[in-house]
């Protein structure tokens, strides 16, 4: 059998005692350990020998006798082995955890969406639970809870139909029984203004209570929409109203509740012009996945310690509104993804400002 060592004598060389490096891993010490045991003289290790060898110099009586001993005799392979066996344990056991957590991410992302477009009137149906059993409960817990409040709009709005019916219905016979009364009666003129005013409340009330649950958004040109509703504004304008001005870029199709969103940017307009003697309507894209408009009007503005009460519901800031204006637009503002907020404006007076996504 051949071991491949190389002999070579070395007589009258003096032996010179060095301490070794260490090697890669505890090969060095298990070598240095087997010669002081079967040598039982001095000795040098020179790991840096010639290629692909190990230098050992044995000191003898009369010189030094250097051994060339390969280094694969050593078996330092197998430490490599042992981490490539490691490394590929590792690699498997972190590719079965990935595989493993992306089943449970992807029903914990359907969840989360499925609850964002739900909280913003999108209902794409009950979700299909899946993944570990902890989720699957969330699933099951948020269909429940989903059909939990589809029936219990569905209620409201029958309720809120048959309340509608019994408020008009003696609204109705009040405006016939006016109408049949003389033209020159002195009272006839504010009362017909008194019906229209608790048409016009009882209106208001039932879209705050109501809310924009019916509707389902669609694909909309928000701008065509900002100008439809500017055109009213000017309607009123030409009729003694405030000056209306608009600055719309053109923007992306939008999903949302056109009607809704026509009943937001009329209900700022209608607060704008009532307060005002000039407003401007600007629409622009803010990002790549958002729309800004502002509503921006030169009136004597809100308080800045009072805007955020004025987001509540029957909270007025003159005797003849009834508080619900920006109450309503808020509502469907928030049921939009969006927010709105009451700023200062550049005119002088109270700006409103509404981001949407896209």
């Amino acid at each position: 059998m051949r071991f491949e060592f190389a002999f070579h004598e070395h007589p009258g060389r003096p032996f010179v005692a060095q301490l070794p490096p260490h090697a890669f891993g505890p090969v060095d010490q298990d070598l240095i350990a087997a010669l002081r045991t079967g040598l039982g003289r001095p000795f040098a290790l020179v790991w840096h020998g010639p290629p692909g060898m190990i230098r050992v110099d044995i000191a003898e009586p009369g010189g030094v006798l250097t051994v060339d001993v390969p280094r694969k005799r050593l078996y330092v392979g197998q430490l490599y082995i042992f981490f490539a066996w490691l490394a590929g344990t590792t690699m498997l056991l972190l590719g079965l955890a990935t595989l493993f957590l992306r089943n449970q991410v992807r029903g914990i992302k359907r969840l989360a969406g499925a609850a964002e477009a739900f909280g913003m009137g999108r209902d794409a149906g009950p979700i299909r639970p899946e993944g570990a059993a902890e989720i699957r409960r969330a699933g099951a817990a948020f269909n429940r809870m989903r059909d939990r409040v589809r029936r219990f709009l569905a209620q409201r709005t029958a309720m809120l139909a048959g309340v509608s019916h019994d408020l008009r219905t003696p609204l109705t016979r009040l405006r016939l029984a006016l109408a049949m009364l003389p033209e020159e009666l002195p009272d006839r003129a504010e009362m017909e203004r008194d019906i229209e005013e608790m048409e016009r409340l009882i209106r208001l009330y039932l879209e705050f209570a109501r809310g924009e649950g019916e509707e389902q958004p669609v694909a909309t040109d928000l701008s065509m929409l900002i100008g439809e509703v500017v055109a009213q504004g000017r309607r009123r304008e030409a009729q003694g109203g405030a000056r209306v001005v608009s600055d719309v870029d053109a923007l992306p199709m939008v999903l949302l509740r056109p009607e809704g969103m026509r009943r937001v940017l009329s209900n700022l307009l209608d607060n704008a012009m009532r307060h005002a003697r000039l407003v401007r309507i600007a629409a622009m894209r803010d990002g790549e996945r958002a729309v800004r408009i502002v509503v921006d009007d030169d009136g004597p503005g809100i308080p800045a310690d009072r805007r955020a009460r004025m987001m509540r519901p029957f909270e007025s800031g003159s005797a003849a509104g009834t508080g619900l204006g920006l109450a309503i637009a808020l509502d469907i503002i928030t049921a939009h993804g969006g927010e709105l907020v009451l700023e200062d404006s550049p005119l002088g007076g109270l700006r409103a400002r509404i981001g949407l996504p896209v």
